[in-house]
């Protein structure tokens, strides 16, 4: 276990770096004798002193005077000595105690990963609860990193997901299933305190967690707050089971899930909100599973399905409200399965399909496109089906430029035309249905269609 573990960075060097007592003082007396000046100078310009008065004589209240001054002068040399003193005094106790926390959270770092690596189950789940409670009582920003990357480090261990058990193993399921409960409670304790308000001081947000690679056979991160950090899935297989990010909400930072393989189970990203986040699926391979955003709201973010490969599982935006960010496919392979925008509403924002090889399916449905920007420019249709039927195309472009329909069926029967544009100029190919309107009529405001798709009269 220790030898997976995650190597701890050289922390810089604490300890206090104090300017030797003699530097220190020298300076106090310094900076004491240019503030007494200052004042004076001050008091002086306020009362509009002339000069002084000349005296060959003086009394003996004079001289007492002079007298108290001069024990004043040493008086306050003397508290500032000792201030100065104290002061370090203090800045040493409180480095000790600093040490000292430092020194116990060490230790019981040292037990609870002792206790990770443990063959019993049990003994990992408390060693799990011990790492996030070190986590939140951490002195330091860079300790709590540490703890958090242990419990990350343990997800990424070898793991058999269930469909890869020895069928009718009973001992072998068993521990597949406490195993199971334990790396599950490891995503449950990071989503609690992703969770909680940045100022809070269990809060987690803002850290890294890096998930490179591991077998996710489920797991809650619902209500998951991504507001600054980088939480990396680079390579991650999911294959069974739901990984839960309902109602998360990404504001900053970044989600990497490029290289992914979703080959059972789901993604879901229902109902989340994306405002200021990238999250990244480039590269991803979708073979069966399904990835879902569905009623989602992007705001702001990037959801990159860049170059992505779907040969038979599902990816759904139906219902998401695409305000402002982009959604890009470009570049990507449809071999099989569906992207579904189904009642989607695009207030804003880009989505893209452009250089997309398709035989799947993409379906628009219902949606209604008022303001965004949805481009087909050199996508290549060869089979599958591109649906539009009954979409409302109230603003906005829907851009076919250069796209080929060799194959496959492209459909916009039924939507409704009252503002938008969509932009066919270039495209070459059979003519997608429902585009060319009936006895030869008028086309549609905001329709461009190649010079031999135009109607003509009879």
């Amino acid at each position: 276990m220790r030898g997976l573990l995650p190597q701890r960075r050289p922390e810089r060097q604490r300890g206090l770096h104090l300017w030797p007592i003699r530097r220190v003082l020298v300076l106090a007396f310094a900076a004491a004798g240019v503030a007494a000046a200052a004042v004076f100078f001050i008091g002086w310009k306020l009362l509009g002193v002339q000069g002084l008065a000349s005296e060959q004589r003086i009394g003996s209240r004079t001289l007492f005077d002079l007298a108290k001054l001069s024990f004043g002068v040493v008086a306050g040399a003397g508290a500032l000595v000792a201030l100065v003193v104290a002061y370090r005094r203090q800045k040493v106790g409180e480095d000790a105690v600093e040490r000292e926390k430092t020194r116990l959270h060490n230790e019981r770092f040292t037990h609870a990963v002792d206790q990770l690596g443990n063959e019993s189950e049990a003994v990992q789940l408390g060693a799990v609860h011990a790492l996030a409670g070190l986590a939140d009582d951490a002195p330091t920003r860079d300790l709590r990193q540490t703890c958090i990357d242990v419990l990350c480090a343990y997800l990424r261990l070898p793991y058999t997901a269930e469909a890869d058990l020895p069928e009718g193993d009973a001992q072998a399921r068993h521990a597949y299933l406490a195993l199971r409960e334990v790396r599950h409670t490891v995503i449950r304790l990071i989503r609690n305190h992703l969770r909680l308000a940045p100022e809070h001081p269990r809060s987690w947000q803002g850290h890294q967690f890096d998930f490179t690679a591991v077998t996710f056979d489920g797991g809650d991160l619902s209500g998951a707050v991504f507001s600054g950090g980088t939480v990396n899935f680079f390579g991650a297989e999911f294959s069974g089971g739901t990984v839960n990010f309902s109602g998360a909400e990404f504001s900053g930072g970044k989600v990497i899930f490029r290289n992914a393989k979703i080959s059972g189970g789901l993604v879901n990203f229902y109902g989340a909100i994306f405002s200021g986040t990238r999250v990244d699926f480039c590269d991803a391979k979708v073979p069966r599973g399904k990835v879902t955003f569905r009623n989602a709201t992007i705001s702001g973010g990037v959801v990159e399905f860049r170059n992505a490969e779907l040969s038979g599982g599902a990816i759904s935006f139906r219902g998401v409200e695409i305000s402002a960010g982009r959604v890009n496919f470009s570049g990507a392979v449809f071999i099989g399965g569906m992207v579904d925008f189904r009642g989607a509403k695009f207030a804003g924002g880009t989505v893209n399909f452009s250089g997309v090889k398709f035989s799947g399916k993409v379906d628009f449905s219902d949606a209604e496109i008022s303001a965004s920007k949805v481009t087909f420019v050199g996508a290549e249709i060869s089979a599958g089906r591109v649906n539009f039927r009954g979409a409302g195309f109230i603003g906005g472009t829907v851009d076919f430029r250069g796209a080929g329909f060799t194959g496959g069926t492209v459909n916009f029967s039924g939507a409704r035309f009252a503002g938008g544009t969509i932009d066919l100029s270039m495209a070459s190919g059979v003519p997608p249905t429902g585009l060319i309107p009936e006895h030869r009529g008028p086309l549609p405001a905001g329709l461009t269609l190649p010079p031999d798709w135009y109607p003509t009269e009879a």
